[in-house]
């Protein structure tokens, strides 16, 4: 009873209530923002919940913990002497009804329930007062020659094997005696044991309790700082909207966009070749034409100066050299294509300025972020205003936690832990003092049990088989003494130990009934549970609960380590679905970003006249023949005047003229200055030109189909932005806000787990009920159940060992009389006995 009312103040279960209902109001603050959406696009992984970090507790001794050797053969015995069930009705009119304790029909009822204890105690009573009064009177008896005191053995054919009788009789029952007193040492030693480990495990137990109260609201702020932390979150996440939206955005922006612009990019380093090429082919030919055009007046100064020579009536052979002359007809014309028309369209395209428009898509394209945020500013610090009235509220509810109840239950253990120290020593001395009296009283059963172990190993071993009884030897007479030493200590003190036994049999035969195990097969908790027993004590109205709560059923929960979610029923107070159902607290926070337009500025990639400028630009480049020009430059590269000068020289060779000779040989050397002048100069001019041309031509074959592709790519960019800029901002947006609901989505699975499978799970109040049975009951109950049921063993053979060692005794004992004969005639003639060693 005094044991339940401590569980009951110490737990105090409607402040726990509240605590949990107080809590999961802030659960429902936590989840204010929160709604369940399936996002096509996974969310950025967040930090997940950290799981509670259990305690770690002492370990406790185990409900089936036995220390008592002789606990069964005990409450064997004890379910013998009562039979009866646990007198539950009883017990109820006693405490509800104390009056009724004077009742006679109360009386009544008790008594027939304690008939069998009452009749083992009339037993006891009967030897209490018999066995002294039996040793007094035969003590008196014996005195007066009577009761075997007087000290004659007739001897008879049958005396050897009476005396051999009475040994085994004797020996069995000092060996039953002495198996009793060893258990009474046992059990002593047990004893002693057991109030050495009750002080360790209580220890343990209010530790166990200490650490489970500290540790509740430490699970309890766990789950609210996770709640704080998946706020911040979210806040964080609001706070860098423009990167983490923006981003998102410019992901399903950026696939259509970036090509339109490289293509672009592209054409503009097309135009910007294509510009280069045709000034370095202006500047080329301008230097091919300028040295062309010397060329051409030297070979026409030679050949006119040729053309005298020949003339001359003194040239001996010079009519047939006249073709010579025109070998020198250089075919020097270049037809250049028309460029003029390509450049203007060039410098049209390069007047757009493309590149700035590949700047003005990309700036258009790194400002989304930026843009984001200054349109979401508005929505945001509504939302965050939110968070923290959610902060603000969660700090005031968890005031109303009554963590100070616990704090303060936790202080008196640790306590009640500092009075167990303090006692430690005056308990050890208290069970000093009960281990020597106990162990007195073995010593003192130890004692008849050596007297009769004396007298059978002195008695036969004095014993002589012929000896006449008045002639027996002092070894067999210090035998006989030793029985009746034994007989004596017996009378004097059995008494006395029945008295003992008799108190220790009513006190603990009745703990053990009454406490022990209606503890144990849990009547007793189902006693406790009775509606009235405790006054005000209903553990359902209490919680507010609907169903019927008891004790009992918090017990067996706790003994499986259930959480105090199921164990108290709480779930009939809170509808933990219902707070945990995040969606309907979410229509705040949908309008607000509904209601909030991000508007991105409009942009043109390329306008309608850039696009005529770069359709004429691929029409001109694709009209454009280099085929003639490049015959030309393979022409004039091809032109050799050195065949004129040796044919000259040879001409030279024959002539008799001198002047002649020389002329023909100075044009012939003037022509072959003209040739190295050619190759040395004008070829290489041709192939500068010619690679130039051959460039542009490359450059102008891609121009159409490079054109095309930018034109087809930023039709489709700007039907893309025009079309679809507005649905991607407005389905990012709502992703991004289901993304940050998502991570309240994932607290509150985590908060429901934790609330009903962790926090506040009560195994170590079901371990220190255990503990507590287990010292009172397998500690300290079975081990003074058994001391005192060795000892009432040893009381009950005392008997038949007194019959038999004082009768064992005079077959030992140096008699004073013996058989005598007068005037010859045999007087009470006994045949002498034949005595055999034993």
């Amino acid at each position: 009873m005094g044991l339940h009312r401590n569980l009951w103040r110490s737990w105090r279960l409607e402040a726990s209530a509240r605590m949990f209902q107080a809590w999961l109001g802030v659960l429902l603050l936590g989840l204010s923002i929160a709604q369940p959406a399936p996002s096509p696009v996974p969310c950025p992984s967040g930090s997940s919940p950290m799981g509670l970090n259990h305690a770690q507790y002492q370990d406790t001794p185990k409900l089936d913990t036995d220390l008592g050797f002789m606990s069964g053969v005990v409450q064997s015995f004890l379910h013998t002497v009562q039979p009866n069930p646990f007198p539950k009705d009883l017990v109820l009119k006693a405490v509800q009804d104390p009056n009724t304790l004077s009742d006679q029909e109360t009386i009544k009822e008790f008594l027939v329930y304690e008939v069998g204890f009452l009749v083992c105690a009339a037993i006891g009573i009967l030897y209490i007062v018999l066995m002294p009064l039996v040793g007094f009177i035969m003590a008196c008896c014996r005195c007066c020659g009577n009761c075997g005191g007087r000290m004659y053995q007739q001897q008879t054919s049958s005396l050897h094997c009476h005396r051999r009788g009475l040994y085994c009789c004797t020996f069995i029952t000092t060996l039953i005696l002495l198996a009793g007193n060893i258990c009474m040492f046992r059990s002593n030693e047990s004893l002693k044991v057991s109030v050495d480990h009750v002080t360790v495990e209580i220890n343990n137990t209010l530790d166990n309790l200490h650490t489970y109260l500290i540790t509740l609201p430490k699970e309890v702020d766990h789950v609210l700082n996770e709640s704080y932390k998946t706020v911040d979150e979210v806040s964080n996440s609001l706070n860098a909207i423009g990167p983490l939206l923006g981003k998102e955005i410019q992901k399903a922006l950026e696939g259509p966009l970036n090509a339109a612009l490289q293509s672009v990019r592209d054409v503009a380093q097309v135009a910007n070749s294509t510009n280069v090429l045709l000034g370095q082919l202006n500047l080329s030919l301008s230097a091919v034409m300028s040295r062309v055009a010397v060329v051409q007046a030297n070979v026409s100064a030679v050949k006119e100066r040729l053309n005298r020579t020949l003339s001359n009536p003194d040239c001996v052979g010079c009519a047939e050299a006249q073709p010579e002359l025109e070998r020198l007809n250089l075919d020097t014309s270049l037809a250049t294509p028309n460029i003029g028309e390509l450049q203007s369209a060039v410098d049209k395209v390069n007047k757009a300025d493309l590149n700035s428009k590949v700047k003005e898509g990309e700036t258009f394209f790194q400002n989304i972020p930026q843009r984001v945020t200054n349109d979401t500013k508005d929505a945001v610090k509504s939302v965050k205003k939110q968070l923290e009235d959610i902060k603000s509220q969660i700090s005031k509810v968890t005031s109303d936690i009554p963590v100070s109840t616990l704090n303060n239950l936790a202080e008196e253990l640790g306590q009640a832990m500092k009075y167990v120290g303090q006692y430690k020593p005056e308990t050890e001395r208290a069970e000093h003092i009960r281990g020597s009296v106990f162990l007195v009283l073995c010593c003192l059963v130890l004692l008849v049990v050596v007297c009769n172990l004396m007298g059978l190993i002195l008695g036969p071993v004095g014993l002589r088989p012929k000896a006449d009884p008045m002639e027996r030897s002092g070894t067999s007479e210090c035998g006989g003494s030793f029985f009746m030493i034994g007989a004596g200590l017996s009378f004097l003190f059995s008494w006395l130990f029945m008295l003992l036994v008799l108190v220790l049999f009513l006190l603990g035969g009745n703990v053990y009934t009454l406490v022990c195990q209606p503890w144990h097969n849990g009547k007793l908790l189902q006693l406790v549970d009775t509606p009235g027993l405790i006054p005000g004590f209903n553990l359902s109205e209490t919680l507010g609960l609907k169903s019927n709560l008891t004790l009992t059923e918090v017990y067996k929960d706790c003994e499986q380590d259930m959480p105090l979610w199921s164990t108290l029923h709480l779930y009939e107070l809170i509808n933990l679905n219902d707070l945990l159902n995040v969606s309907k607290y979410t229509e705040q926070i949908q309008q607000n970003f509904e209601g909030n337009d991000i508007n991105l500025p409009t942009i043109t990639l390329l306008t309608p006249e850039t696009r005529s400028q770069l359709s004429s630009f691929s029409s001109m480049a694709k009209d454009i023949d280099f085929f003639v020009v490049t015959q030309q430059i393979n022409n004039m590269s091809r032109i050799n005047i050195n065949t004129t000068a040796d044919n000259l020289d040879s001409l030279a060779t024959p002539q008799p003229n001198l002047t002649i000779q020389a002329e023909l040989r100075t044009e012939a050397a003037d022509l072959r200055r003209i040739q190295n002048d050619i190759d040395t100069t004008i070829i290489p001019q041709l192939e500068n030109l010619n690679s130039t041309i051959q460039a542009l031509h490359a450059i102008a074959t891609q121009v159409n189909g490079t054109v095309e592709n930018v034109l087809r790519k930023v039709g489709t960019a700007q039907d893309f932005l025009n079309t679809n800029t507005s649905l991607i901002i407005k389905n990012e947006s709502r992703r991004f806000v289901d993304c940050q609901m998502g991570y309240f989505i994932t607290y509150a699975d985590w908060a429901n787990m934790t609330i009903t499978q962790q926090v506040g799970r009560c195994g170590p109040v079901a371990q220190a009920v255990d503990t507590a049975e287990v010292i009172v009951c397998s500690y300290m109950v079975e081990s003074l159940n058994a001391f005192w049921f060795s000892l009432g063993w040893c009381m009950l053979f005392f008997i038949p060992s007194i019959i038999f060692s004082i009768k064992l005794a005079k077959y030992y004992r140096k008699m004073d009389q013996g058989d005598i004969f007068e005037n010859d005639i045999a007087m009470n003639h006994i045949p002498r006995a034949q005595v055999k060693p034993y």
